[in-house]
C-alpha cells in the first residue's frame, strides 16, 4: 500500500499536469485569437445625417470644408456614385441588415426586430461591437443589444430626445443633450455637446478593445436640422438647451450648416487619431458615408453651381451620397476616384466579407460587396443598377439612367444625366430605341422587386401590416 506521502505526491503530480495542460491550452487559445484577430480589420462605419454628396470639399463643395475627409479620400478611395434612400430610417434599415426596404421596411422610428444586422455577424464572428449617435430604431431598453450592439451611446433610443421647459419645447441632441448609455437615461445641462459625448465614447471604445478586433457604427447626430452652432462657432453658448424651432432659431442655416459639417469632419480626425493613437489604424476599414441628401434650406456652392438639398425626395439631391473608403493595410493603389454603383445594401455584403464573417442564411442577395473595389478589381464586381423603395415611389438607376414610378409601376418616367446633380427627364416619344430598351428592362426590375414586398419579415408582422383597414362610415 502507498503511503500518505506517496499518494499526496501523486496528486500533486497530475494536479500539476492537469494545471499545466490548462495554460497550455489557455495560450493556445489566445494565440489562435491573436493570430485571427491580426489577419482581419477592425471596422469603423461613419454615416452622417443629412449630409449631400456635395456637402465635402473632396466632392467638390465651395461652401465647406472638410480636410479630414480629403485627406482619407485622398488615401483610400473615394466613390462619385453611391446612392443612399431619401429619408433617415429607409436608410438606417437598408445599411444595417443589407436588404431592399421592399422586403422589410415597416414604418418611420422602427428597425422589425426578426432582423438580422452586420453588428449580428460581425459579433458573431468574434468582434466586439459598438454603437453611438443617433438611433432611432425603437424605443426599447435592449434595442440596440438586442440588434448586436454590446456597447451604445445613443441619442433618441428610449425617449424623443426633447424636452419641455417653460411652455417650450427644447430640441437635445446638441448643446446638452439627452443621451442613453446602453439603455440608460443621461441628460447633460454643463455645456456638453452631443456628438462631442459621441466621438469620446467611441474613442473610449476603441482604446479599450484594440486588442481585439472591433466593429464601431457611428451614425451620426451631425449634420441634422435644428441648424445650430457648434462649439466652434462664434455664437456658442453653453447654457442653451437648444432650439425651440425643427430648422433651428439662430436664423442663419446657412452658417451653422458648414460650421456643422465641419464639427463632423473634425470628429473623424478624431478617431482617426485615436486609431493611430492605440495602434490600430493600418488594420482598420473606415467607411464614410452620409444616411440621405442634405436639407433645405440649404444651398451649396459646388462645382461653379448651386445645388439646393432636397433631403425626402427621390432625385438625385435627394439621394446622392458622400462614400469614402480608407484601409492603409488593405486598400490597393490608393488615391482613386472611382464611378462604381454603390447603395446601402452593398455595406453588409462588404462588412463580412473583409472581415471573415458569414453572410445571414436567408440573405436575399441585393447587396453586391465593394471588396474588390478596394483591391482595385472592380471586374470582378457584378452591379448594374441600385434600387430604391419610398413611400409609394419606387427607382431603379444605373450612372447614366433612372426610372421613377409608383411602386404599382405606373407613371414611369426615364431621367437621363449628364453627371451628379444633372439630369433631364425624357418624355416617352423622345425617347431613343437604346433608352426604350432600357426603360423596359428597368421596368422588367421594378415588377420583379415589386413582389418581394414584406418578403422580409416573419409571417405574423406581415400579416399585421396588411390586415385591411376599416372602412369608415359614410355620413
Amino acid at each position: 500500500m502507498r503511503t500518505h506521502k506517496e499518494q499526496a505526491g501523486r496528486t500533486q503530480s497530475w494536479v500539476f499536469l492537469v494545471m499545466t495542460l490548462l495554460v497550455a491550452m489557455s495560450t493556445g487559445a489566445a494565440a489562435d485569437q491573436a493570430n485571427q484577430n491580426a489577419g482581419r480589420p477592425n471596422i469603423v462605419l461613419i454615416m452622417a445625417d443629412d449630409m449631400g454628396y456635395e456637402a465635402l470639399s473632396v466632392n467638390g463643395s465651395e461652401s465647406c470644408k472638410s480636410p479630414n475627409l480629403d485627406k482619407l479620400a485622398s488615401q483610400g478611395v473615394r466613390f462619385t456614385n453611391c446612392f443612399a434612400n431619401p429619408l433617415c430610417t429607409p436608410s438606417r434599415a437598408k445599411i444595417m441588415t443589407g436588404q431592399y426596404n421592399v422586403r422589410n421596411y415597416i414604418r418611420f422610428g422602427m428597425l422589425d426586430r426578426g432582423q438580422t444586422t452586420f453588428a449580428h455577424q460581425l459579433k458573431a464572428a468574434g468582434y466586439k461591437t459598438c454603437i453611438a449617435g443617433k438611433w432611432q430604431l425603437g424605443k426599447e431598453t435592449d434595442s440596440p443589444h438586442h440588434f448586436g450592439f454590446e456597447q451604445s451611446c445613443l441619442w433618441q433610443h428610449t425617449r424623443s430626445g426633447r424636452s419641455k421647459e417653460s411652455g417650450k419645447t427644447f430640441d437635445r441632441r446638441f448643446v446638452n443633450p439627452l443621451l442613453e448609455f446602453n439603455g440608460v437615461e443621461k441628460d447633460y445641462v454643463g455645456g456638453e455637446y452631443g456628438p462631442q459625448v459621441c466621438t469620446d465614447f467611441i474613442c473610449d471604445f476603441i482604446d479599450k478593445n484594440q486588442e481585439d478586433s472591433f466593429l464601431v457604427y457611428y451614425p451620426m447626430i451631425l449634420t441634422h436640422c435644428p441648424f445650430d452652432p457648434t462649439p466652434d462657432s462664434s455664437d456658442w453658448d453653453p447654457k442653451r438647451l437648444g432650439s425651440t424651432t425643427y430648422k433651428g432659431d439662430r436664423n442663419d442655416p446657412q452658417r451653422h450648416f458648414r460650421d456643422m459639417v465641419a464639427y463632423a469632419d473634425r470628429a473623424v480626425g478624431q478617431i482617426v487619431a485615436q486609431l493611430e493613437k492605440s495602434g490600430v489604424r493600418d488594420n482598420t476599414l473606415l467607411i464614410f458615408t452620409g444616411d440621405n441628401g442634405t436639407d433645405k434650406p440649404i444651398v451649396t456652392a459646388w462645382n461653379g453651381r448651386k445645388v439646393a438639398g432636397a433631403k425626402g425626395t427621390m432625385t438625385d439631391a435627394g439621394t446622392r451620397v458622400p462614400l469614402i473608403a480608407n484601409w492603409p493595410a488593405g486598400i490597393k493603389n490608393n488615391g482613386r476616384v472611382v464611378d462604381d454603383l454603390v447603395e446601402f445594401c452593398d455595406i453588409m455584403p462588404t462588412l463580412c466579407e473583409a472581415t471573415g464573417a458569414t453572410l445571414p442564411p436567408n440573405y436575399p442577395g441585393d447587396g453586391s460587396s465593394i471588396l474588390p473595389v478596394l483591391l482595385d478589381n472592380s471586374s470582378a464586381r457584378q452591379k448594374d443598377w441600385i434600387y430604391i423603395w419610398y413611400r409609394g415611389q419606387v427607382i431603379v438607376r444605373n450612372r447614366n439612367y433612372s426610372l421613377l414610378a409608383k411602386t404599382n409601376g405606373r407613371d414611369a418616367a426615364l431621367t437621363r444625366y449628364k453627371g451628379a446633380f444633372d439630369g433631364e427627364r425624357i418624355a416617352d416619344t423622345a425617347l431613343s430605341e437604346q433608352e426604350r430598351t432600357i426603360k423596359k428592362q428597368f421596368e422588367t426590375t421594378l415588377a420583379q422587386l415589386a413582389k418581394a414586398r414584406l418578403t422580409g419579415v416573419s409571417k405574423e408582422t406581415r400579416t399585421k401590416i396588411q390586415k385591411p383597414k376599416k372602412n369608415r362610415k359614410q355620413k
